[in-house]
């Protein structure tokens, strides 16, 4: 990942040095699109019911994101962006209380998620200095997992039966605008937090997920726009 900042701030110092004002009239326009790639992180912020001798271990696996953008501009600094995308993911949960298990193998968990996801957020920017643009963006979204079953409840080795099939977030997120020769591209880092518990409530009780109290998602998204 260092790469990667180490190639945003040299694309940043480049741009802001830079003699010409690319796109002068880019901003102008009241309704503009665009589309986003990046990549993923999720994990789960667990809490109890009771204290367990051997927490629940996650290791994140990192996947990919894909969507569209659509920004509808308020003023010079205020715009509405909504951005529907298709947001995968696999993690592993690992259940380390192995004597609640006869078979080593249901001690993992592959949790395989492919979202739809759609945020509804407003972007706050601050004035344009040569070619490039600050901003902060914060709002809800909701998600639809695609891979998730709602039936045959009694089946604990069918993972996603534990989760909801929808969920709600807030988003925070800061990014920067450069505005090149003929577009305008926008890398941003966004931190993603569940509002809504994502264990179903009519699970019957099980060594997997029977002292778990709540699961919370968060996530963390590196997307790079292009308008």
């Amino acid at each position: 990942m260092f790469k990667y900042f180490v190639l945003y701030f040299t694309l940043f110092f480049q741009i802001s040095n830079s003699q010409f004002t690319n796109l002068p009239s880019f901003d102008e326009k009241k309704i503009r699109f665009g589309y986003y790639i990046g990549f993923n992180q999720y994990d789960f912020k667990i809490n109890y019911n009771v204290n367990p001798e051997y927490s629940i271990k996650i290791n994140r696996g990192t996947g990919i994101n894909v969507g569209l953008i659509g920004e509808l501009k308020i003023n010079d600094n205020i715009r509405i962006s909504v951005e529907p995308g298709l947001y995968s993911n696999n993690k592993e949960l690992i259940f380390n209380e192995r004597s609640q298990f006869t078979n080593y193998n249901d001690t993992l968990w592959k949790v395989k998620s492919n979202n739809i996801h759609l945020p509804i957020l407003i972007k706050y920017s601050s004035k344009r200095v040569g070619n490039i643009k600050p901003y902060l963006k914060g709002g809800i979204s909701t998600s639809l997992n695609l891979g998730n079953v709602d039936n045959n409840l009694e089946s604990y080795g069918l993972v996603n039966n534990h989760f909801n099939k929808t969920n709600f977030y807030y988003e925070l997120s800061f990014g920067i605008d450069f505005y090149l020769r003929y577009f305008k591209f926008s890398p941003s880092v966004r931190g993603v937090f569940s509002l809504r518990n994502e264990k179903k409530k009519n699970i019957p009780d099980n060594p997997w997920t029977g002292y778990v109290d709540k699961l919370y998602t968060r996530a963390i998204f590196v997307n790079f726009s292009f308008y």
